[in-house]
């Protein structure tokens, strides 16, 4: 791509007129495979987190203050648990959007934005379970 090009493709993404999907996109196996990784663990982590839940009791740790001195936990409900499954399905829907749209610029930009998302969904899964664990 020359460089006028490039910077029309990012005024069309700046400005919202590109709203087709590259042919390219699903035909690139780092993308595909981020895509399937990213979804597997969105999708197993929420079942996980959510069967995990007791919907009855509203005894959960949701915050941790090691300075805060004696009341150094707070407690919160259930539906402070299910927010970082609703947080991992905005990170998989947004990382998603954003690696479409930089896709046309830059490849190795839009891989590197999954494999981000992909690290952030492993963390909010493992600090989900050590919130659960805490208890």
């Amino acid at each position: 791509m020359s460089k006028c090009s490039h910077l029309l493709v990012l005024s069309g993404i700046i400005t919202g007129n590109t709203m087709t999907v590259p042919s390219r996109y699903f035909h690139n196996r780092s993308i595909l495979l981020l895509l399937i990784i990213n979804s597997v663990l969105v999708l197993i982590g929420g079942l996980f987190i959510l069967f995990n839940l007791d919907y009855s009791s509203s005894n959960y740790i949701i915050e941790y203050r090691a300075n805060s001195g004696i009341g150094e936990y707070a407690r919160g409900s259930a539906i402070d648990i299910v927010l970082f499954v609703a947080f991992m399905v905005f990170n998989f829907a947004l990382s998603f959007f954003v690696s479409l749209r930089v896709f046309l610029v830059k490849v190795h930009v839009a891989v590197m934005i999954l494999a981000i998302s992909c690290l952030l969904s492993l963390l909010t899964i493992i600090v989900s379970f050590a919130l659960l664990g805490l208890r």
